[in-house]
């Protein structure tokens, strides 16, 4: 049974799943009952490129609204995670190998064109073995759906002949957003060519509703009559989301805002061959740190690998959560922040309040149940450990990690040691390239010896905040009006990097006596990223 309040308490929270969860109750409110006895998510995608975060945000996204909608209602509910691998190849994605062999096959089905990495049954099986494994490694709860399988099974053909039966009415619809020449060729239905095997763009010349055929004229100027069912067509795009949201009944699925007129057709299209349009959601885009669309041809911004070789899954998720009608830059720079925000998030959830606790990220992207918190180092800190020590492996940040924090142990803390080897990489791939150590003032190193001097007369158990204070205080006595400076030149001579740790949690994690070390190499004009 659904907790009343519970559910009242998610949805006055504001977060933006239980607004959309409450679009679908709503839905059912209004059309009454669920003749199929669930409401069924989608999720889409196109294979024609490699899967990027883009394709696993949205799947995130809606898996969100899911979780969201369990809360508040007892209605069953199923995810489909739908591939378009029956479409055609246009174009050969730039980031892929084998691009002549590919050419060649420019028009066929993704699913009969070869595999260009020589892995699986085809182009299309392949793209979507990556989707899935990454879904599942990840957990998600999801029925991969095949668009090729669900065309060449006929669980389209009735819909199919439906739309058929409302050809004009369809291309009504269509044509007037269409130029002048596209209109003289368009059609929504799209023959498999038996000769070539290419999915082709010509115009239908005769159908026959009763025998469910359409006629066309070929590309070597013959004319061929071919069933829409079966495999033997496929959907111009628009028409076949129409033709999916009725045949499977689909009840929400989000799109990105470049498709909020589509969505319009397609829910004109949906309705005239009988169907409901789903609820749905338009998020904003992805760019990449030049401000440019993301995109699967050009390979720009970030993969899901890339990703998940420098931060968990769960900082990626909440990158998702977080504004997704906002514009967002999403490229290497952003995973540190997003690492650090979702370790913030995990570590206040227990001690909300029951009501608040529905707004928390976590809550989200948990499911309702996220871990427990057991990592008390940042993922930042660990980044400016490493900028210290220059590490080749984690068992460098280890020994500094234990001496901090005795208790803890890649075992006891398994985030805590992914994270560190998340810091290894992160740092060697991206900070350390990067570094660039500058020799300090006068002003600046007078100030530096006098931290040194001070930091010598600390007691061993000297806390964060007690090493804080006394950097801070140095900085002022010597004349730092700017604080920002005196921590600024720190970063800068230390480090080698123009943003930088909290310095008092920085050397009570690196060690006061190694910080000595550092300082008295800096002031030597030693060379530190040796």
């Amino acid at each position: 049974m659904v907790n009343i309040l519970a559910a009242e308490q998610a949805l006055a929270s504001n977060a933006w799943p239980f607004q959309e969860a409450q679009k679908i109750i709503e839905r059912y409110k209004k059309n009454g009952a669920l003749a199929k006895g669930y409401v069924l998510f989608e999720t889409g995608y196109g294979p024609s490129g490699l899967p990027h975060i883009g394709t696993f945000g949205e799947v995130a996204r809606t898996t969100m609204v899911r979780h969201a909608f369990q809360l508040m209602s007892d209605i069953p509910t199923r995810l489909f995670a739908f591939s378009d691998d029956m479409d055609g190849l246009r174009k050969v994605p730039d980031n892929l190998p084998q691009q002549e062999m590919l050419r060649e096959h420019l028009g066929k089905p993704l699913t009969s064109i070869p595999d260009p990495f020589g892995t699986a049954e085809s182009f299309g099986h392949h793209m979507n073995g990556r989707l899935k494994q990454f879904l599942d490694h990840y957990g998600f709860e999801y029925e991969f759906k095949s668009a090729t399988e669900c065309y060449k099974s006929g669980m389209f053909d009735k819909t199919l002949l439906e739309l058929l039966a409302h050809y004009d009415a369809v291309m009504d619809v269509m044509l007037p957003t269409l130029g002048e020449e596209r209109q003289r060729t368009y059609s929504p239905f799209l023959p498999v060519c038996p000769k070539t095997g290419r999915v082709l763009q010509v115009p239908v010349i005769a159908r026959d509703v009763t025998a469910g055929t359409i006629t066309y004229q070929d590309e070597d100027g013959s004319t061929t009559e071919v069933p829409v069912t079966g495999g033997h067509c496929k959907m111009q795009w628009k028409a076949d989301w129409a033709m999916r949201w009725r045949a499977l009944e689909v009840d929400y699925e989000m799109s990105g805002k470049d498709l909020i007129p589509s969505v319009e057709l397609s829910g004109k299209i949906c309705s005239i061959i009988g169907g409901t349009p789903p609820e749905g959601f338009s998020y904003e885009l992805f760019l990449d740190e030049k401000g440019q669309k993301i995109s699967k041809s050009k390979g720009n911004g970030l993969t899901i690998d890339e990703w998940l070789r420098y931060a968990p899954a769960e900082s990626l998720s909440l990158y998702m959560y977080q504004s997704p009608r906002k514009a967002k830059r999403l490229y290497f720079d952003v995973i540190p922040k997003a690492v650090d925000e979702y370790l913030t998030f995990l570590d206040k959830f227990p001690q909300e309040e029951e009501a608040k606790r529905y707004a928390n990220p976590v809550w989200h992207i948990h499911g309702g149940k996220p871990p427990r918190s057991e990592t008390p180092i940042s993922f930042g800190l660990l980044l400016n450990l490493a900028s210290a020590c220059n590490p080749e492996d984690a068992s460098v940040l280890w020994g500094f990690i234990t001496r901090y924090a005795p208790d803890e142990t890649p075992a006891s803390c398994p985030m805590l040691d992914k994270l560190v080897g998340y810091a290894v990489t992160y740092y060697n791939n991206f900070v350390k390239p990067t570094k660039k150590y500058r020799a300090p003032t006068d002003k600046e190193q007078a100030a530096m010896q006098n931290l040194a001097a001070q930091l010598a007369t600390l007691p061993a158990k000297a806390t964060a905040e007690e090493i804080q204070t006394l950097v801070y205080e140095i900085g002022k006595n010597h004349g730092f009006e700017n604080l920002r400076e005196w921590f600024g030149a720190l970063y800068e001579v230390l480090l080698g990097q123009a943003q930088g740790p909290r310095m008092g949690s920085f050397i009570a994690l690196y060690g006061v006596q190694e910080t000595l070390g550092l300082i008295g190499r800096a002031l030597k004009g030693e060379d530190l990223a040796a």
